[in-house]
């Protein structure tokens, strides 16, 4: 019977050579395709860069002009429109204007690689039942585990620097985009669906002209909350060297300067809302045109 007693230690020291050799060969990975993962990555973080310049580099009426003109077409509200001019005025006039345009193009690119990235696995999902079982779970992983736990290996991976928290921020906001994806095209009508194949669409017909149409108010549900979530991760990702607003946040939590951390917190939660606002205005509006409404 000693092996009862025995038991925890054998399992403490099965459990350390478990660890040792997973540690050994993520870093006998990391060693050998290290350098040619990194520069896969090389057109993302180009393209990042240039979309920072572009704004930094771009004057703040013309800035705020274009996001005002961008949320009156989407939302057709005075109200919304008035409030993104003040918001990023006051941002300017506080001096947070270079960081906050740090923050919004890596929520631009976050953004359009989620998209890139969701909308055509949300579209097998939809199409396959087999494969949104298999998907599904992967979800909820990475829905569920703490965003500090896939740091590490991204970080192992490529080091600190902007596109390790691209990708980080990436893997935390993309789930919303695939499920609301998936299911907006499975609750498209059958009937909608029956009669597109009376008229003799083909698959890829049914899907451009049909499904995905009238399931954009669902994918658009999908891009609001891959937006926030991103804006939700971009503190984190300032641990790992992303420029933006999360920075100063992250120095006024170590020095405790109460009111920096207020003002770059505050100038989030403004992106939050602007953004927030904006796509959910226009998912409303494309809802109201689906279901035979009018602009008021």
């Amino acid at each position: 019977m000693n092996w009862l007693t025995d038991f925890p230690t054998l399992g403490r020291e099965d459990l350390r050579d478990f660890r040792m050799a997973i540690d050994r060969g993520f870093k006998d990975f990391t060693r050998s395709y290290g350098d040619n993962i990194e520069s896969f990555f090389d057109p993302l973080l180009y393209f990042l860069i240039w979309l920072e310049k572009l704004l930094l580099a771009t004057p703040w009426p013309v800035f705020i002009l274009a996001v005002c003109g961008l949320a009156w077409i989407a939302s057709r509200s005075k109200s919304i429109v008035i409030g993104s001019a003040v918001s990023f005025f006051l941002i300017g006039f506080l001096g947070m204007w270079e960081d906050t345009m740090s923050t919004v193009s890596i929520i631009m690119v976050c953004t359009i690689v989620c998209i890139g990235l969701g909308l055509p696995i949300g579209i097998l999902m939809s199409r396959s039942d087999r494969t949104q079982a298999v998907i599904t779970p992967v979800l909820d992983v990475m829905q569920t585990i703490p965003s500090f736990v896939y740091l590490i290996p991204v970080v192992m991976l490529l080091g600190i620097g902007k596109v390790p928290g691209l990708i980080s921020v990436v893997i935390y906001a993309i789930p919303p985009m695939i499920r609301l994806t998936n299911l907006g095209i499975r609750l498209v009508d059958r009937e909608v669906l029956e009669a597109a194949d009376a008229f003799g669409a083909s698959a890829w017909q049914k899907l451009i002209g049909v499904q995905i149409p009238l399931a954009l108010p669902n994918i658009f549900a999908g891009v609001n909350q891959t937006i926030m979530m991103s804006l939700a991760m971009v503190v984190i990702a300032s641990m790992i060297g992303v420029t933006g607003l999360g920075q100063p946040v992250l120095r006024a939590i170590s020095n405790q300067y109460l009111a920096m951390g207020l003002l770059n917190g505050l100038a989030l939660v403004a992106l939050a809302i602007i953004f927030d606002r904006i796509s959910q205005s226009y998912g409303k509006r494309l809802q109201s045109h689906r279901t035979g409404g009018h602009d008021e």
